[in-house]
């Protein structure tokens, strides 16, 4: 039954894919499913293997000994403004993203992470019969954020065409930046934030694909990579440092006035309706949460989490997750845990319209156009991601 669900489920995702596409007789399936077939091989992997244990160790050990350098400057700047026992969001899970900020600065300084972005990039072409700056925008966007990936590609922002930017854009909102994984670790379950990250960089093309297939010719297949300003070791600590608090800072902020607004919302709902807006679109979502393996005792409530994702962020809903008094099964927490980890919103659309725009007006007017269509993609990769774990949990 349980596989049955999730082989269903996949169906579903595909379909309302193919619903949505622009092309439909153009869709090429072969890359679709040998991309399947690598997403459900990497989770049993990294889930249900020793081997994928000692990797997920090794990356959490990683971050939690990054986590603890980042707390000696927290501590220092900050120190007793908590009181003893407790752990204030921002101080202990926002701040040090500043520390992971400053690491990227370092490795793309030391020209390390380009090449890693070049390489990886140019293996995925291979696999997911794209062209090469799709499958480096991929890689970047998870390296370096959804913004600022499109800095590194300004020289050829001009010369794509539409179902190009699509993809670009399709996968800068699927997956999430690096520098966020050290604050999502300290919400979810290590094991399955990695999961997440691997899954929903092959889901975006597998998605995008369907929702937008087209044909890159070798002569348009150029990966040409915006270098930076020449800057001293020192002035790129400082811009890394600055950027890094910017981010928290505006992370902070939107969830200040989320989570502010969900309450009022939920309060105005109860004293209406006698429920609350959560619970409610809880119930919209949970066939959602049903074809992603999630049982129909949890559906409701797990659809609420997802839904709030949607309308507001994934910090929203991992706190909602971690924090909230819900009763979930081990696999249903992995299931919502690895939904949650993208950046499928709707503030995203703003964020990457914005990016764009600020480097070249015109692209940035036609990503606006596409905007929620971009959503719906990167929405279904959140669910197929989702899906794919329940097939090995």
């Amino acid at each position: 039954m349980q596989y049955g669900i999730s082989i269903l489920g996949v169906l579903v995702v595909l379909f309302l894919a193919w619903l949505a596409s622009s092309n439909r007789k153009e869709v090429k399936f072969k890359p679709i499913i040998t991309m399947l077939v690598i997403q459900i091989i990497l989770s049993v992997v990294l889930l249900n293997t020793k081997y994928g244990i000692i990797i997920i160790n090794g990356i959490s050990t990683i971050f939690s000994i990054l986590l603890e350098y980042a707390s000696d400057g927290v501590s220092f700047v900050y120190g007793g403004m908590a009181n003893k026992g407790e752990t204030p969001f921002f101080l202990n899970v926002l701040l040090p993203i500043i520390f992971i900020s400053v690491l990227i600065g370092i490795l793309q300084h030391l020209k390390i992470l380009p090449f890693l972005m070049r390489g990886i990039g140019l293996l995925l072409s291979k696999v997911n019969g794209m062209g090469k700056l799709e499958s480096y925008n991929a890689v970047a966007s998870l390296i370096v954020g959804q913004s600022e990936v499109f800095i590194t590609l300004k020289k050829q922002l001009a010369l794509l065409s539409k179902q190009r930017m699509y993809t670009l854009c399709a996968s800068a909102m699927s997956t999430v930046s690096i520098a966020l994984v050290g604050a999502y670790i300290t919400m979810l379950e290590p094991k399955y934030v990695v999961t997440a990250l691997i899954l929903n960089l092959f889901g975006g093309f597998i998605i995008a694909s369907i929702i937008n297939p087209y044909e890159v010719k070798p002569s348009e297949d150029l990966l040409e990579i915006q270098e930076g300003e020449k800057q001293s070791f020192f002035e790129m600590l400082g811009e890394y440092i600055l950027d890094g608090f910017k981010v928290a800072v505006i992370v902070g902020a939107m969830l200040i006035g989320f989570i502010a607004l969900m309450s009022a919302i939920n309060h105005v709902f109860e004293l209406i309706f006698n429920i609350s807006f959560q619970q409610l679109i809880g119930y919209l979502f949970a066939p959602l949460a049903f074809i992603m393996g999630i049982p129909l005792s949890e559906a409701v409530s797990a659809g609420g989490i997802m839904a709030t994702k949607l309308v507001t962020n994934e910090f929203v809903a991992m706190m909602d997750l971690s924090g909230g008094n819900h009763h979930f099964s081990a696999r249903t927490l992995g299931i919502l845990s690895v939904f949650l980890v993208s950046f499928a919103n709707f503030s995203s659309i703003g964020i990457i319209t914005g990016a764009v725009k600020s480097l070249n007006e015109k692209q940035g007017s036609i990503v606006a156009r596409f905007g929620l269509k971009l959503l719906y993609g990167a929405t279904l990769v959140s669910i197929l991601s989702g899906i794919i774990v329940s097939i090995v949990l």
